[in-house]
């Protein structure tokens, strides 16, 4: 399998699972409706961590802009890969809001409010304040991005390193995620926001185009930011 195949599959993979949870929960007439941020926040730890212990192997495991645009930045990855990983990313995620959709047909026509069916897809802020959110998202990828790259240097057993990466994401969740979802990811946003705007779901609203910069720049500043911190203290 190439790598290009599997970032494709494996953002899919992490869309289905992560976006899938907060469909379960949010979504009117679910078996999970109205289970909680803990079950969200568990879900999207879970969404992580399969798909990069099935793939990480063979393209690393990005699934994530921001993450590879910082790999490249310190020189842990080939800038020339960097357009190829960010295409399959933006297509998987795509593809994996598709499929959310599809698996929860019956329940986007039983939920009224068009807020909460764009939640399913992408995020949006507790509290609209566009530079608080900026920061949001620039804090919770600095974490991110920093947490994954100082795992690397700690020597684990086969598996465990991925299994540690999925416990970052709960805990960012828990911990940082309250004040805009914690995109701390551009394809994991954007692209299930361009689904959303595409697709036939019934008493859509908008897509609130407004906001979709925020989890955009704001994971790729964190993303450099820590990639950078990190270089210089290591």
């Amino acid at each position: 399998m190439s790598a290009f195949l599997a970032e494709l599959v494996g953002t899919m993979c992490l869309i289905l699972l992560g976006d899938g949870v907060v469909a379960n929960v949010i979504l009117k007439k679910t078996k999970g409706a109205n289970s909680g941020w803990i079950v969200i926040t568990w879900g999207w730890a879970c969404a992580v961590f399969i798909p990069a212990l099935i793939f990480g192997g063979i393209s690393g495991a990005h699934f994530n802009p921001a993450l590879t645009i910082a790999l490249a930045a310190i020189g842990n990855f080939s800038w020339a890969d960097v357009p190829i990983y960010i295409i399959a990313q933006m297509l998987g995620a795509m593809l994996g809001a598709v499929l959310v959709w599809i698996q929860y047909l019956p329940h986007w026509a039983e939920t009224e409010d068009q807020r909460t069916k764009l939640g399913v897809f992408c995020t949006g802020p507790a509290i609209r304040s566009y530079g608080a959110n900026l920061i949001s998202e620039i804090v919770g990828t600095f974490a991110l991005v920093f947490f994954i790259l100082g795992l690397g240097t700690v020597e684990m057993a086969s598996g465990l390193g991925t299994f540690a990466v999925g416990l970052v994401i709960l805990a960012l969740g828990v911990s940082l995620g309250g004040t805009t979802g914690y995109a701390i990811n551009p394809a994991r946003d954007l692209g299930p926001r361009i689904a959303h705007a595409i697709l036939p779901i019934a008493g859509k609203g908008d897509s609130d185009w407004s906001y979709a910069w925020v989890p955009v720049l704001g994971p790729i500043i964190g993303g450099l930011l820590a990639a950078f911190f990190y270089v210089s203290i290591f």
